[in-house]
């Protein structure tokens, strides 16, 4: 005898909820990323922190933690370990000691160069997968999620 259980009104099936389908969108997003970086000996996290310097530039901890999407007090764990293994520099500001700068550095570059190719054509076949006009949007809508009640 199989045991039935009612469907919550106020709650949609577990293949249309958003939380579930981002969590399976990103495990189905991740592992040629993954694997990318496993030869690179570097994480998933401390790969957005590199290329957010490249892209902005040094930046205070705090808009790092926003621009790689990490909560600061990891953060703070992985820039340490960054620093240690040279990629990255972390300067106290002069006048507020709390403050720091963290910067890329020439090894940390060179981890970016190396992979550049491989993480363009990872890229490549999302957009193969989508589209190029459907990958844009899909990038748009997540985007409206990143602050919800701003965007109402």
């Amino acid at each position: 005898m199989s045991i039935t259980h009612p469907v919550n009104p106020g709650l949609p099936s577990t293949s249309r909820s958003l939380p579930i389908a981002l969590i399976r969108a990103r495990e189905g997003v991740m592992p040629p990323i993954r694997a990318m970086l496993a030869e690179s000996g570097i994480t998933e996290q401390q790969w957005r922190v590199l290329r957010a310097l490249e892209e902005y530039g040094p930046l205070s901890a705090s808009n790092m933690a926003h621009r790689a999407g990490l909560l600061l007090p990891s953060l703070t764990r992985i820039a340490q370990k960054m620093q240690d293994r040279g990629l990255i520099t972390l300067t106290r500001d002069e006048v507020d000691k709390r403050r720091q700068t963290i910067a890329i550095t020439l090894v940390g570059q060179r981890i970016l160069d190396d992979n550049r190719e491989q993480a363009a054509q990872i890229v490549q076949g999302f957009k193969r997968t989508l589209g190029d006009e459907k990958y844009e949007q899909l990038l748009d809508l997540l985007a409206l999620l990143e602050n919800p009640g701003q965007n109402l």
